[in-house]
C-alpha cells in the first residue's frame, strides 16, 4: 500500500517520500548534462563496463502491474541477446522499482545466454562478387527466356502446319550476285553509270522499235529478206568486221525499210550501203566503197553506193545511237556466267563460258535472220538467246533472280520469243541458208550450232 500511494503522488505532481524526491531531482540533474536517447520504453538500463557501480534506474512513471513487469522482462532478455557486455537489471516492485543486486541479475542472464542461437556468419560481399552475381542473374533470365522462345506452343504448330500445307513455309531468301564485282578497278566498265545506261536502253528501245513493215512493201517479202542478211553475215564474217557492226547493220536495214518502199533490185544495195554506214560508226579501220562494190560482184557502181549510203541517213535522220540486240546479250550473258560461278551450278571453265556465248551469238543471229522476231523488242531477243542457250547447255536452274534483275524479264514472258529460236535452231541444219549454221558448226565457234536444241521448250505451255 505505502509503495502505491508513492506512484500516485508522482503521478500527480505532488510531493513524495523525500529519498524519492531526491532521486528523481538526481534524474532530471542527470539527463540535463548528459542529453543521449531514452533507450527502449521498457524499465530497463543497459551497463556497460560490468554490473559493479550499477546506478539506479528513475522512478517509473507508471504503475507497475503483471504484465508490464513481464513486458519489461521481455525486453532485457532481448538486450542480452544483441548486446553482450549488456546486462539486464530487473526492477523489484516492492521496493518501487529499485534495482536489485547484481548477483540476481546474472542469474536469468546466465540462463538465456546458454540458449541463444548462435550469431549468423556475416560475408563480406566485393565490388567483383557483385558484378559476378549480376552476370549469373542475367545468364539465368536469358537461358529462360530462350527456353520459353523455344517451347512450341498449339497456336504455332498449327499455323506452321497450314502454312506448309498451303505451299508457304518459309523459304532460304535467294542470293542475287554482284556481276560487276570483277570489274571494280576496270576503268572502262563504267561501274557507276552501266545501271543507268541500261535503264536508257530500254526507254531507248521502245522509242526506235521496229513495227511490221512488209505489208507496205509490194516487191519485198521475208524470205527475200532473210536471203539478203543470210548474204550480209557472210560479208561481215570475210570482212572481219566487229559483232557491233552487223547487229547495227541489220537494225539499219530494217528502221530504212520500215519507212521507205524499196524495189527488188534495190534491196542488196540497201543491204551494202547500210553495212558501210555501220562500219563508219563502229570499226576502227572501215571497208572502203571500192571494197562492198567488189564483193557485190559489181552489181552497183561507186556513186550509187554513196548515193544510197546519203539516202539511208536522210530517212533515218543520222540517227545511228539505237540500242540493238548485242548491246543486251553482253549484259545479260555477263549476269548469266558469273550466276553460274557464283552458285556453283556446274563446273566453269573458259570453254564452258566460250561455249556459253557461242550458244547465245548463234541463236540470236538466227532470230535476227528471220523477219517473226522483229515482234520482238532487243532486249527481249537477247535475253531469250541466253535462256535457251542455258536450257541447249543444262545449265541448272534455266532462269534465276540474278537473271531476272538484271533483264528485267521473267521466264513466262521470254517463252513465246525462246520456242521461236528453238523451233530456228530445229530447222537449221536442214534450211538452204546455211550460213549461220557453218559458221557455228566450226570449231572456231565451239561447234555451238551441233548441240541438240532444247525442244523440251517447245511443248512448254505458258507459266500461269
Amino acid at each position: 500500500m505505502a509503495t502505491r500511494n508513492v506512484l500516485q503522488q508522482q503521478n500527480r505532481g505532488e510531493a513524495a517520500v523525500p529519498g524519492a524526491i531526491k532521486q528523481k531531482n538526481m534524474a532530471a540533474a542527470q539527463g540535463r548534462n548528459n542529453r543521449k536517447a531514452l533507450g527502449d520504453i521498457g524499465n530497463m538500463v543497459t551497463v556497460h563496463g560490468g554490473v559493479e557501480g550499477v546506478k539506479p534506474l528513475p522512478n517509473v512513471s507508471r504503475p507497475i502491474t503483471r504484465s508490464f513487469c513481464a513486458q519489461l522482462l521481455a525486453n532485457a532478455q532481448a538486450a542480452a541477446e544483441n548486446q553482450k557486455k549488456s546486462v539486464v537489471v530487473n526492477v523489484d516492485i516492492a521496493n518501487g522499482g529499485l534495482p536489485v543486486k547484481a548477483a540476481a541479475a546474472r542469474k536469468p542472464a546466465k540462463k538465456k545466454a546458454a540458449t541463444a542461437k548462435p550469431k549468423p556468419e556475416v560475408i563480406e560481399i566485393s565490388p567483383d562478387t557483385v558484378e559476378q552475381v549480376k552476370e549469373n542473374k542475367q545468364k539465368k533470365k536469358a537461358v529462360e527466356d530462350s527456353s520459353m522462345k523455344k517451347a512450341a506452343t498449339l497456336t504455332s504448330t498449327l499455323t506452321a502446319r497450314s502454312k506448309a500445307a498451303c505451299g508457304l513455309s518459309h523459304k532460304p531468301k535467294v542470293q542475287i550476285v554482284d556481276i560487276d564485282a570483277s570489274d571494280v578497278n576496270n576503268e572502262f566498265a563504267v561501274l557507276e553509270y552501266v545501271e543507268d545506261i541500261y535503264t536508257f536502253y530500254k526507254i531507248a528501245e521502245n522509242e526506235s522499235r521496229i513495227h511490221d513493215y512488209m505489208d507496205s512493201q509490194p516487191e519485198i517479202n521475208e524470205r527475200m529478206r532473210a536471203i539478203l542478211i543470210d548474204w550480209l553475215i557472210e560479208v561481215h564474217q570475210k570482212f572481219e568486221l566487229n559483232q557491233e557492226t552487223l547487229y547495227l547493220t541489220i537494225n539499219i536495214v530494217d528502221r530504212y525499210l520500215a519507212v521507205t518502199t524499196t524495189s527488188r533490185t534495190e534491196l542488196q544495195l540497201v543491204g551494202i550501203s547500210a553495212m558501210l554506214i555501220a562500219s563508219k560508226y563502229e570499226e576502227i579501220w572501215a571497208p572502203e566503197v571500192n571494197d562492198f562494190v567488189c564483193i557485190s560482184d559489181r552489181a552497183y557502181s561507186h556513186q550509187q553506193v554513196l548515193s544510197m549510203e546519203k539516202r539511208i541517213l536522210g530517212q533515218l535522220e543520222w540517227y545511228l545511237t539505237v540500242p540493238t540486240p548485242y548491246v543486251f546479250l553482253v549484259r545479260f550473258i555477263k549476269a548469266a556466267v558469273s550466276d553460274a560461278q557464283m552458285n556453283d551450278v556446274t563446273v566453269l571453265n573458259s570453254c564452258n563460258v566460250t561455249s556459253m556465248e557461242n550458244m547465245v551469238c548463234f541463236l540470236a543471229e538466227l532470230g535476227l535472220m528471220n523477219y517473226a522476231t522483229n515482234i520482238y523488242c532487243p532486249s527481249v531477243i537477247a535475253a531469250s538467246a541466253v535462256y535457251v542457250a542455258r536450257h541447249t547447255l543444262h545449265w541448272s536452274p534455266f532462269w534465276n533472280e540474278t537473271l531476272k534483275l538484271h533483264t528485267g524479264f521473267s521466264e513466262s514472258q521470254l517463252l513465246g520469243c525462246a520456242k521461236l529460236l528453238v523451233s530456228y535452231h530445229v530447222e537449221a541444219p536442214e534450211h538452204k541458208l546455211k550460213v549461220i549454221y557453218k559458221k557455228y558448226s566450226s570449231s572456231l565457234r565451239g561447234a555451238a550450232a551441233l548441240n541438240p536444241p532444247a525442244k523440251s521448250l517447245l511443248a512448254s505451255s505458258e507459266f500461269c
